[in-house]
């Protein structure tokens, strides 16, 4: 289990569609995501203002991005907060794949 910047107990747990991130049971954020030809695309993170500065965006990325790199699958971070984050943390950097025309037609049947 990891802890936030407060050491508050974090929990990440996947679901069909997003990656959720709770705090003490309480669920803070989450980030989406699309299976798609063997990538997952994320496009969006949120994490609640009241969770703010607590390092919870960074957690549930990481936690993500191990999960997909572990599926077997590419990453495509079409989020900034993920895209901020592979820029820092270049262990990612050899299954990130661009944001394509392919990429932006599934976005837009969303």
């Amino acid at each position: 289990m990891t802890t936030d910047k407060t050491g508050a107990p974090t929990e990440v747990a996947e679901g069909q569609d997003r990656f959720t991130i709770s705090v003490d049971g309480q669920r803070a954020g989450f980030t989406e995501f699309i299976d798609h030809g063997g990538q997952r695309i994320f496009p969006h993170t949120v994490v609640d203002e009241e969770f703010s500065g607590r390092g919870l965006a960074t957690i549930l990325v990481r936690e993500a991005l191990e999960s997909t790199r572990d599926a077997g699958l590419r990453i495509v971070p079409v989020c900034s907060m993920v895209a901020g984050f592979i820029e820092k943390n270049h262990e990612f950097d050899a299954i990130v794949d661009p944001i394509t025309v392919d990429v932006k037609r599934v976005l837009s049947r969303r």
